[in-house]
């Protein structure tokens, strides 16, 4: 529900480069093979492959929080995503 307004929003916008898109991109890689890895445990190289995005979309958000912390606070609400905690 949310994350379909969430969508049309993106799509609306047609902004590729935005990092709201990259984030939303990179989540939506993540949960396919979160799902992919529950049927093939195995499979090391998509684990390799899950692992780099989570890099880049935890590169990605911290860049965001730094710059404009209200839009970090409305996409991590948006994609469901839990805030790292903070040292």
């Amino acid at each position: 529900m949310v994350k379909n307004l969430f969508i049309s929003v993106i799509s609306q916008e047609e902004n590729k480069g935005s990092v709201e898109f990259q984030v939303f991109s990179f989540t939506n890689k993540i949960r396919r093979l979160t799902s992919h890895l529950e049927l093939h445990r195995k499979d090391y190289l998509s684990q390799r492959g899950l692992r780099k995005i989570l890099g880049k979309r935890q590169r990605l958000l911290a860049y965001l929080s730094k710059k404009n912390r209200v839009r970090y606070k409305e996409l991590i609400s948006q994609l469901d995503i839990r805030e790292p905690k903070t040292r």
